[in-house]
């Protein structure tokens, strides 16, 4: 079997960036989406450079997602320079963010980055504002909460996100559709725009398959025989595939991708095209 990713971001499920595979890793799994260690990097490096933080404190919510990119930035911030005063998490189904925000604000951050989803992304937000001490603290959050149902409530206003860089600009997949192109198409059948941000790793990761299946399949009469592992061999090849994201290489654990970052400010939770386009950082390691 295979799998193509194009949102799972977690290093567990490719590899290290040394050489060494993921806790989870099996062969046969590949992504378009990038590689949280790069992120993790990018947060810390735009935190630490950029914003002159030194004490951070970070939330997870304890699934590999959220715990894997919140370890990424506090190991990358640490080697900074930076001190992580608080490092916890929150269960998901949580209302009540009480608790937790104080014990955040006992370590007297500067900011906070906490990489997790909606609707407990929301509620940290909504509430970090009456914890005492937590009242200016800098909040940046992640992918995960780089969507329409986080982004548009006020207290989003002045977060911080980290995400795939989508300033595709002339690329083109090797279809010939570029970004411009494809949302056309999807605004035209859906009548909105892509609510959430990898939607162009959405299409390569498709026509990878696609091409890859096209390459090993036989027809025989009114059969079509696609082989396993001839497709995980096909995929493994993936070398200078042209992609909306950019151009496509696969390494040996399956990270495809291409490793951009972006960091955008939203100061207009009333006019999303508006906050997801103002990019204030980016990083391609």
């Amino acid at each position: 079997m295979v799998m193509i990713s194009p949102s799972n971001t977690s290093p567990s499920l490719t590899s290290d960036l040394k050489g060494n595979p993921g806790k989870d890793y099996n062969p046969g799994y590949y992504r378009t989406a990038h590689n949280d260690l790069f992120q993790g990097q990018a947060v810390a490096e735009f935190a630490y450079n950029e914003l002159g933080i030194r004490k951070a404190a970070a939330i997870h919510d304890g699934d590999p997602y959220t715990d894997g990119l919140a370890t990424a930035f506090s190991d990358a911030f640490q080697k900074l320079g930076g001190e992580i005063v608080v490092y916890t998490a929150v269960n998901k189904g949580d209302t009540d963010m009480s608790a937790v925000l104080t014990e955040v604000a006992a370590g007297s951050p500067e900011m906070l980055f906490f990489p997790i989803f909606p609707p407990e992304g929301n509620f940290i937000a909504e509430q970090i504002g009456g914890i005492p001490g937590l009242e200016n603290v800098t909040l940046i959050a992640a992918d995960g909460l780089l969507v329409d149902n986080f982004m548009e409530i006020p207290a989003a206003k002045g977060v911080y996100h980290s995400g795939p860089d989508l300033r595709f600009g002339s690329n083109k997949s090797s279809t010939g559709v570029d970004a411009e192109a494809f949302l056309a198409a999807y605004q035209a059948a859906y009548g909105e725009a892509p609510s959430a941000p990898f939607w162009a790793h959405s299409y390569d990761a498709t026509v990878m398959l696609l091409t890859a299946i096209e390459k090993v399949a036989v027809v025989q009469g009114d059969s079509l025989f696609i082989d396993r592992q001839a497709l995980r061999d096909e995929l493994d090849k993936t070398s200078g595939f042209a992609g909306i994201i950019g151009t496509i290489n696969c390494d040996e654990f399956g990270d495809c991708g291409a490793q951009r970052i972006a960091i955008i400010l939203n100061e207009s939770p009333d006019d999303l095209d508006k906050a997801k386009n103002n990019v204030v950082f980016d990083f391609a390691p």
